[in-house]
């Protein structure tokens, strides 16, 4: 059945007029579906403004699912397709000679195509119940702003599938438990424009196409996945691209082809994103014993991208932000990042892909599972175990526990949801990272990787849920997990409090535990726990794992003497670690800072202490005594030559960053916050002004006299450590003197740095600047833009610290930027890098509300662009708005109500903005 008319075209009429309501999903109403597709066969014929979709799927019944209890309880295939952006051309079952009668053969409904089980059956009759449906649509990549499907990236068409892109681009069950084999997919387009085809698994074949003048001479390509897999995974790239090849050999001796592929003028940016995949294949294998199973790797390079990358089998398409890479344009944390992503994508392949998740409830399953290893990886493979550990901490208390202080607070497996989009959280990654690391922590390194063959060896190709998962760690180590299990089902961040007492009689050190969560039973917490000798600082306790079961424990330990205990080591779970008393003792952890041999602990002591200091001069309390403390502790850390490592230096002289300190008050003051930070910041610039001269000079001459640009722990950490002092030097801004000799420092780093790394860690000392340094200011502004020469992520850096600079007039600086030439909402990039960006800083809460009627403006506007943008990067800015003070959050509520009323809301939104308003 062909019709020059859509079959879906008044549906489409009608959902354009009379927007369906939001439909809340929800987790304990699963059920599979009546038909599953075991088979796929696609054929793409790109043209511009107009894609046609040929589908072929084959279809069976799922014997294990009665009639009325799958989906919906529909006797029929279920397919997902969205009218709005899908046109229907055409419908077809094998088998079935007359053509197909909407109502009596299948029903169109909102998001839904249903063919009727009689009609499948009885094209199944001649074909051994196996049903043949076929397909024609026609989709409009080019008008795609929601960048969720296929669409146009500059003049590249690619896709992006998951959670639910695929029913932009045909009807199809697009859900995570339906696992197909795209046997053949056939793309075609205009061979001049778009050279490079691709698509999942293993290139069949390729040509030109019969016919086509000189101006629209055709090619095609065919691949083919063995692999089954759900619909999320597909994926699909058609540009002029240029291309950096590589191979890996794997441990079973078979040659993988490894292509990276971006614009031609990018190609030179990709090379250590090839020598980061081909450590992760290695230290896969070497960890896991996992081997990758195709010949071939692809990797794409796209600059608008909704997320980071993505993991589609053999194909991964990445955001240019995470696979560029090179000295004149990507800082250190940028190349970490690269390596991080790159392995992270690749780990997919088997923690995702070979076993992925049942339903998107269970998301966490590979998401959270992933990010750990990606975090091991990481790691092990730098050398730096304790400060990747510092680093993913300071995420999880900065944005993960915001999170679940909020109203978007949920399990790590939620319940619910409306826009699956929203819920690619902290918690679900970070926490969930969290929850696999407690896994590790319990049963050890080696039981971990039992229940990780165990896992796989029951579950490859299979679509699964977190218990499954518990359920193999559990079996493999003959152990119970039962009351573990309620973490996936637990939202908020639980606390655990401690008291200790020393009985020097008797020689014992007592350590009381207590826990609170919003669970109603208790949870199963890990606690790393150590004693160190009060006087000499020695390790009496090495690094013990108390395991608190109840809601009140109490562990005795034997000691000669008095200790001082070390309690959550390395953060062995993501909990709040507070005193019974409420007050933490600083003496201790001064001592700690000063003494600890567990690296995290050892800086987070130190935090505690900043911290401590911090909020008593926000409070306006006696502070005195505590910054004397934060000094001798800082004094000591700076001069402390056992500390051989910069990076570890570096992390234990930097303040806690505002979004941490917000945590640890009850009601949040952005200004009173930044500027008391911005207090002790000073008195400790003071304070050590001429040791922190003295060991700039003395790591500047280092750095100048390596010619030669490197990546590794000892350079980076170097650069690290550099670029904490020139913050405190330049942080003596109060007098004209001290202002001319900032600037006359960040501008000598700015001017000769010879990476971005120094350079913009200059810049963003320079950007802050006034009274004698605003020309300083002015003059850098000017020059890294000139410099970035067009850069796209050279110029998202130039904007994020233009729209994050500590200055008076700020809002009206970024007003500005957005009416710069350079400045988009349709590339998430760039709109993050001013937005986000600018909500951030002290500035957005700005006692007279511009800042969020600024907010409000531009959320109305992105929107219309990328719902995904509107809800997942920017919405949630307002969110926590009960945490300020009635003016403040009268205000971020009243635009949240705005939001609520605006015309056509999309629902990633709407359910962001209802959330808030709870």
């Amino acid at each position: 059945m062909t019709t020059s008319t859509p079959l879906n075209a008044a549906l489409a009429a009608e959902t354009k007029a009379n927007p369906p309501k939001p439909v809340e999903v929800i987790r304990s109403e699963y059920a599979p579906l009546k038909y599953v597709v075991s088979k796929v066969s696609l054929d793409f014929k790109l043209y511009t403004g107009r894609t046609l979709v040929e589908s072929v799927l084959t279809v069976s019944a799922n014997n294990d699912v009665q009639t009325g209890e799958s989906e919906g309880g529909e006797d029929g295939l279920v397919l997902d397709g969205e009218e709005a952006t899908v046109k229907l051309l055409a419908l077809s079952v094998d088998g079935c000679e007359a053509e197909l009668v909407a109502d009596k053969d299948y029903i169109l409904k909102p998001g839904k195509l249903i063919i009727k089980g009689d009609t499948l059956r009885q094209g199944a009759s001649k074909n051994e119940n196996v049903m043949i449906v076929r397909t024609t649509v026609e989709i409009v990549p080019e008008e795609n702003t929601q960048l969720q499907g296929l669409y146009k990236s500059g003049d590249m068409y690619c896709t992006q599938c998951e959670a639910e892109g695929f029913r932009r681009i045909t009807y199809y069950p697009d859900r995570p438990d339906v696992m197909a084999t795209f046997e053949q997919v056939r793309v075609e387009a205009n061979a001049k424009d778009f050279p490079v085809l691709l698509s999942n698994g293993n290139l069949v074949k390729e040509g030109m196409c019969e016919g086509g003048t000189n101006g629209d001479k055709r090619k095609f390509a065919i691949w083919s996945d063995p692999f089954p897999k759900p619909s999320y995974l597909f994926a699909l790239v058609a540009g002029d691209l240029g291309c950096l090849e590589d191979s890996f050999t794997t441990m079973s001796g078979r040659n993988v082809a490894l292509r990276f592929y971006s614009e031609h003028n990018n190609v030179s940016k990709l090379s250590y994103a090839v020598e980061s995949l081909k450590r992760a294949m290695k230290w896969d294998e070497d960890t896991f014993g996992l081997e990758y199973d195709l010949d071939l790797f692809n990797v794409v390079a796209v600059e608008s991208f909704n997320m980071g990358a993505m993991e589609n089998k053999s194909l991964n398409v990445f955001n240019t932000s995470c696979v560029l890479a090179d000295p004149k344009t990507s800082s250190d944390a940028n190349y970490f990042r690269v390596e991080g992503i790159i392995g992270h994508e690749y780990f997919h392949n088997w923690t995702g892909n070979r076993v992925t998740c049942r339903d998107w409830f269970q998301l966490t399953l590979k998401e959270g599972l992933t990010v750990f290893r990606d975090q091991q990886f990481s790691g092990q493979i730098n050398n730096c175990a304790a400060v990747q550990r510092i680093s993913n901490v300071l995420t999880v208390r900065g944005m993960q526990f915001k999170e679940d202080a909020g109203p978007m607070s949920h399990p790590i497996r939620p319940n619910s949801y409306i826009a699956m989009d929203n819920f690619y959280t902290a918690t679900v990654y970070r926490k969930g990272a969290e929850v696999i690391r407690m896994y590790d922590t319990i049963l050890g390194t080696d039981g971990f990787r039992k229940g990780m063959d165990l896992y796989f060896k029951r579950h490859d190709g299979s679509a699964v849920t977190c218990d499954d998962f518990l359920a193999a760690m559990a079996d493999a180590n003959d152990t119970d997990l039962s009351q573990f299990a309620r973490w996936y089902s637990t939202s908020g961040t639980p606390t655990v409090t401690y008291v200790t007492s020393f009985d020097e009689e008797k020689g014992l050190f007592v350590v009381g535990l207590s826990q609170n969560s919003r669970s109603d039973e208790p949870l199963f917490i890990p606690v790393a726990f150590g004693l160190l000798d009060k006087e000499t600082g020695e390790e009496v306790l090495p690094t013990t794992v108390l395991e608190l079961k109840e809601m009140n424990q109490t562990f005795t330990f034997p000691v000669k003497k008095d200790v001082v205990p070390s309690i959550l080591r390395n953060f062995s779970a993501p909990v709040k670690m507070v005193p019974a008393s409420g007050v933490v003792n600083e003496s201790d952890m001064a001592f700690l800072a000063s003494h600890d041999t567990d690296g995290f602990n050892r800086w987070d002591s130190a935090q505690q202490l900043y911290t401590a200091a911090i909020l008593k001069v926000m409070d306006g309390k006696e502070y005195a005594e505590t910054l004397d403390l934060v000094l001798s502790t800082f004094g000591a850390t700076l001069n402390d030559a056992s500390i051989s490592d910069d990076a570890i230096r570096a992390f234990a002289l930097i303040l806690p960053g505002e979004s941490t300190l917000a945590e640890a008050v009850s009601v949040v003051d952005p200004p009173a916050i930044r500027n008391a930070r911005k207090f002790v910041k000073k008195a400790i610039a003071k304070k050590f002004k001429t040791e922190l001269t003295a060991a700039y000079e003395k790591l500047t001459a280092c750095v100048e006299a390596d010619t030669v640009f490197k990546v590794d722990g000892e350079s980076t950490g170097r650069r690290r450590l550099r670029n904490v002092y020139l913050g405190y030097l330049c942080a003596l801004d109060e007098t004209a003197e001290e202002q001319i000799e900032a600037a006359k420092i960040a501008t000598a780093q700015f001017e000769s740095a010879t990476g971005m790394t120094d350079k913009l860690a200059a810049f963003n000392c320079l950007v802050s600047m006034s009274g004698e340094g605003e020309s300083a200011r002015e003059a850098a502004i000017q020059k890294f833009y000139d410099d970035a020469e067009g850069d796209p992520l050279v110029i998202d850096k130039w904007f994020a610290c233009l729209a994050s600079a500590d200055l008076p007039d700020l809002l009206d600086r970024v007003v500005k930027l957005t009416t710069h030439p350079d400045f988009t909402l349709k590339v998430p990039n760039r709109c993050r890098a001013v937005i986000l960006s600018f909500t951030s800083s002290a500035a957005f809460h700005d006692d007279n509300g511009k800042g969020y009627e600024f907010l409000g403006d531009m959320l109305e506007k992105i929107d219309k662009v990328n719902s995904r943008v509107s809800a997942r990067t920017t919405a949630g800015s307002f969110l926590s708005w009960k945490r300020y003070n009635e003016k403040r959050a009268s205000m971020m509520k009243a635009q949240l109500e705005r939001l609520k009323a605006m015309p056509n809301i999309s629902n990633d939104l709407l359910e962001i903005v209802m959330k808030g308003l709870k």
